[in-house]
């Protein structure tokens, strides 16, 4: 059974054709088998039995004719008009006169129906090469060799019959595939508008067409796309009042410190831990806002993945990251630049954190781009390379104070890459450290 599953066809069109093939092909093969074993085998037996009749009848014709003339005519007529010719007749026969017949349907009947008539011995034999049928016939008087044309033992129906069916069956099963491709053709435009909302690309071509199942199913998915795009923009515009609300206080904040240290005020100590307390408030908040809000709001567009890879290790420098970059140019893919470099920029600022020096590199693997960034750090264990990727988690090593972080820097890269179609994935560097690969679709 699961052999016969892995020689099925994997797609509902296939599927689909071969439901409708194989009531037909059965059908007619039944229709078929029933047509030889009745119309043909009755055809032919009442053919070759008025052969067997005229054959007898010329036969005894030429016994009681004397004339050789009358004879020669006799002969003459039944070569033209009942297709039968004597060839000749010997009162010793050079060849011994085997009774018998050729294997096929057609001699059988011959022979049966010959025997029949005349209830001597027969021997007939099928000559291809001529289209004619050998008949020896054992008389008293001698053997008489005679031939008959082939089209005589056969019908022009059975031609009929098998060119009428073949014909109906290909034209039945060129209206089913094109009925078939007619009704799957709105089944896949609406996967293809799910793979494209999966990634975040607004779908407004699609409209209800087809069966009333699909046309329903269609009205779902586009309720529902409705539906999910109001959720986020009410909860983008709830977090960015929510990022105006904090970042107020925040602003306040900044201004005493500033007045504080204009002051030169003896506490200077505790101004610059409270500043640096601020800058990683507001790092988290943008860490929040970025996760909360995802890729909404900009659309993919054709961007060269190397300026981008450019541009993130340039600013990784300029802070005193020592950094590798090994790409081929140019690197043309469609994807959203600004979150694609912010997930690229979480991937080198994580490195950066848990390592001394960064290795980026780009690779190309069949209609894919992989993007690897490795570093030099102390690694992740196996067992927790995936837990990293759920949001707020962080590893013993890296509630560190001095290496912060707020725990979604991997979470948002994963979310970016799925967003466009990809995948983020973690494994051991060369130099033990964290080897994290980002796989886009080209």
């Amino acid at each position: 059974m699961r052999q016969l599953k892995q020689l099925l066809p994997k797609s509902l069109f296939w599927r689909s054709f071969l439901i409708v093939l194989i009531p037909v092909v059965l059908l007619q093969g039944a229709v078929a088998l029933i047509f030889i074993d009745r119309h043909i085998e009755n055809t032919t037996r009442r053919l070759a039995a008025g052969v067997a009749g005229d054959v007898a009848f010329l036969l005894d014709s030429l016994r009681v004719i004397d004339d050789p003339s009358l004879r020669q005519w006799t002969v003459q007529r039944a070569h033209e008009a009942l297709q039968i010719t004597l060839d000749r007749t010997e009162a010793s026969a050079a060849e011994p006169l085997v009774a018998g017949r050729d294997s096929g349907f057609v001699t059988e009947a011959l022979y049966r129906a010959l025997f029949e008539h005349l209830r001597v011995p027969i021997e007939v034999r099928e000559a291809r090469a001529i289209q004619r049928f050998v008949m020896r016939v054992g008389l008293p008087e001698g053997t008489a060799t005679l031939t008959v044309a082939r089209k005589r033992l056969e019908s022009t129906t059975t031609h009929i019959f098998f060119t009428w069916m073949v014909g109906a069956a290909v034209l039945f099963t060129g209206v089913a595939v094109i009925f078939l491709r007619n009704q799957l053709r709105p089944i896949s435009r609406l996967a293809r508008a799910a793979e494209a909302f999966g990634k975040g690309r607004p779908v407004t071509w699609l409209k209800p067409s087809g069966a009333a199942e699909v046309r329903q199913a269609t009205a779902a998915f586009l309720e529902m796309q409705h539906r999910i795009t109001r959720q986020i923009t009410q909860r983008t515009e709830m977090l960015a009042g929510v990022s105006h609300d904090l970042r107020a206080p925040l602003t306040r904040m900044r201004l005493e410190l500033a007045l504080l240290a204009s002051s030169k005020s003896r506490h200077e100590a505790d101004i610059r831990a409270l500043e640096a307390d601020v800058v990683e408030m507001e790092h988290m908040i943008d860490e929040y806002i970025a996760f909360a809000r995802g890729q909404e709001g900009e659309a993919p567009v054709e961007t060269d993945l190397a300026a981008l890879l450019d541009d993130v290790v340039e600013g990784a420098s300029r802070r005193g990251a020592s950094i590798a970059l090994q790409t081929e140019r140019p690197l043309a893919v469609t994807l959203r630049p600004g979150a694609m470099k912010r997930c690229i920029t979480n991937l080198v600022d994580n490195a950066i954190r848990y390592g001394g020096a960064v290795k980026v590199a780009t690779l190309r693997r069949g209609a894919a781009i992989e993007i690897a960034v490795e570093d030099d750090g102390p690694g992740i264990p196996e067992a927790d390379r995936e837990r990293v990727f759920r949001p707020f988690v962080r590893l013993d090593a890296s509630r560190d104070p001095n290496r912060g972080g707020t725990g979604l820097g991997l979470t948002i890269a994963r979310d970016i890459a799925r967003g466009h179609g990809g995948d983020l994935t973690l494994s051991e560097a060369e130099g033990g450290g964290v080897r994290v690969v980002l796989r886009l679709p080209v």
